[in-house]
């Protein structure tokens, strides 16, 4: 049943609503807010109503028997073969053979865009995902909200949403310090000098690589000794590891280390500091940016941090003036309590200096001045404590918080069948999502990234990714797709060709109960999609994808598409033709909806496996 055959249904039940409230059965301001849901059971109907449950209190009658006044007040429709009243008082709904095949009309007609809604065209919508920080490559946990975001900002598009997918850039702030100051002390290392490397500075080999090419570009144009970097710097901290394997401080301050070698850095540096920070940021950012597009993450707008610098005072002011920061041992704080958070939260430290939660407020305030009226943000699992804060400074600042959604994604564990991948960057295994990518596959990455609930740890199966079985779920999806792409080239070098015609003239000999199931599940593609868009859940559409392969492949396996007598090289006759061209027909309905499915997931619709 279509969409508008939906709405026709329901049209049909208000009809029946308004005759009982005509002769008082029902009271005249009752209002419908009940559900026409598909049943489970074929035998019950293709479609059931619990609108009698709902009116019961209101009409003061048994359901039972208000749902047969319901029943007798419906008016007629050549779509509806029969009407039966099960249970306390549901109504379920039997459709004629043409009203159920429906649905294959509707597939071929629009195709590539069956299933798609403009429900909700004319709004705007913004999803801000991964957003790492552009101090290293991306790692396994950051490709989960990659894929998340990516197909959360999908299925919005899939619904009429006009959506912006943004990369908030986190290139301010004492991170970008750390990474610019280590940057130099591997460049001074390259012109020789002899440096004590701060246990908390970046020590990937990719600041060594950036360091090297600045020296290719600059030789020893900025080169300052150690001895005047660390001038006056209290010393590095010492670390010793316990009988817990607990990493325990001995001596010095790791913190106040490398601030006086930011510090110093920048004194002797002067301007020349921005051309290592900028080199460190533009390098690391082009291999977020390249490591994403391969993945097929795509986004609309970069956002950098430094580009609110200027709007944070007056976002501090306008919340000063409204009343709701004060001073405290010298800092600036913001009554966040006063909006349910926990504790009031510091957004000025007493050196003068914003906080990085002073620039989220300006942020925030930045995306709604954007003129988007509904911001979605997906933020690792150990931002949580985050939401609160955000939420209390954009209902201070007289921005209804019910309009930013902050989805939370858990952290994920990588598993070599029953051990578990180390997840360190000094481990022989692999931590990055690019390594990620060029074991198992992007398909098998994005897939299983989104295929559990994003408040759901995910343990992540490598061996299980890449084999080839039906446990490999996302295989499972795609060679479906396969078997049908298959079917129509075996059918190509037999002579033969899909005549749709036919398989339209004689969709009635779909009558086996796996045809059915097939074509109820494929009626209900549009409303999964629609339900998965609007709850941010790709995962109900992954689990709808896996139901469609497992149902088309028992029903494969249990019934031949082509005759038997044209696989053997015989001449099959005109019934047997006539049920192929049917069979075609439901099969490349199952084999759009698939690729449908699969293709706003981002992965593949292979024609071949």
């Amino acid at each position: 049943m279509s969409q508008a055959q939906i709405d026709t249904l329901a049209s049909l039940f208000n009809d029946a609503i308004h005759t009982l409230q005509a002769d008082g059965t029902l009271p005249a301001d009752w209002q419908n807010n009940s559900q026409i849901t598909r049943t489970k059971d074929l035998s019950h109907g293709d479609f059931a109503s619990n609108i009698a449950l709902t009116a019961a209190k209101a009409a003061k009658a048994n359901p039972r028997q208000l749902a047969e006044q319901i029943v007798n007040a419906l008016p007629e429709n050549q779509d509806i073969r029969q009407v039966e009243i099960a249970g306390p008082g549901f109504i379920n709904v039997f459709l004629n053979a043409e009203a159920k095949f429906a649905v294959l009309d509707d597939i071929f007609t629009l195709q590539d865009r069956f299933g798609l809604s403009d429900q909700f065209e004319g709004q705007k919508i913004q999803v801000e995902f991964v957003s790492a920080n552009p101090t290293s490559s991306l790692h396994v946990g950051h490709g989960r909200g990659a894929a998340f975001g990516m197909s959360v900002s999908n299925l919005l598009e899939a619904i009429g949403y006009d959506v912006t997918r943004e990369y908030y850039v986190n290139d301010a702030g004492r991170q970008m310090d750390i990474l610019a100051t280590s940057t130099y002390l591997r460049y001074l290392e390259t012109n020789g000098e002899q440096v004590t490397f701060p246990v908390n500075a970046y020590q990937g080999d990719y600041v060594s690589d950036i360091a090297q090419t600045l020296k290719m570009q600059h030789a020893d144009s900025y080169v300052h000794s150690f001895a005047d970097v660390a001038k006056d710097v209290p010393a590095d901290a010492k670390f010793e590891i316990n009988a817990d394997g607990e990493k325990v401080l001995l001596s010095g301050d790791k913190e106040a280390h490398i601030d006086g070698l930011i510090a110093n850095s920048k004194a002797l540096l002067g301007d020349g500091y921005e051309l290592f920070l900028n080199a460190a940021l533009s390098s690391i950012l082009a291999d977020i940016k390249d490591d994403l597009n391969d993945f097929g993450v795509r986004y609309e707008c970069w956002f950098s941090e430094r580009s609110i610098d200027s709007e944070i005072e007056p976002v501090l002011q306008l919340l000063d003036d409204k009343g709701y920061l004060y001073e405290k041992d010298g800092n600036i704080w913001f009554k966040s309590t006063d909006f349910g958070d926990e504790k009031d939260r510091v957004v000025r430290r007493a050196n003068g200096q914003s906080t990085y939660f002073a620039s989220d407020i300006a942020y925030h305030k930045n995306k709604f001045d954007r003129g988007f009226d509904k911001v979605i943000n997906v933020w690792g699992a150990d931002h949580h404590g985050y939401v609160p804060r955000v939420k209390a400074a954009l209902t201070a600042l007289g921005i209804d918080a019910e309009r930013l959604d902050v989805v939370l994604v858990q952290f994920v564990a990588l598993w070599r069948g029953s051990e578990k991948v180390q997840m360190s960057s000094r481990s022989g295994q692999f931590v990055t999502l690019r390594e990620l990518r060029a074991e198992v596959g992007n398909d098998a990455a994005r897939f299983y990234y989104v295929a559990r609930k994003p408040e759901v740890h995910i343990d992540f199966d490598l061996e299980l990714a890449k084999s080839q079985s039906k446990d490999n779920l996302v295989h499972y999806i795609q060679y479906a797709h396969a078997r049908v792409c298959r079917v129509l080239e075996n059918l190509q070098n037999s002579g033969l060709t899909v005549d749709d015609a036919v398989g339209l003239a004689h969709q009635e000999l779909l009558n086996a109960s796996h045809e059915d199931e097939l074509i109820k599940l494929l009626a209900g593609y549009p409303a999964t999609l629609m339900r998965a868009a609007t709850g941010y859940e790709p995962h109900i559409l992954t689990n709808y994808l896996k139901d469609l392969a497992a149902l088309f492949h028992g029903w494969y396996d249990s019934n031949r598409i082509l005759p038997m007598s044209l696989t053997s090289g015989g001449t099959p006759s005109a019934d047997e033709l006539d049920l192929m061209q049917a069979r075609l027909r439901l099969s490349k309905a199952v084999r759009q909806v698939l690729s449908n499915g699969l293709g706003l997931l981002g992965l593949s619709a292979p024609s071949s496996m």
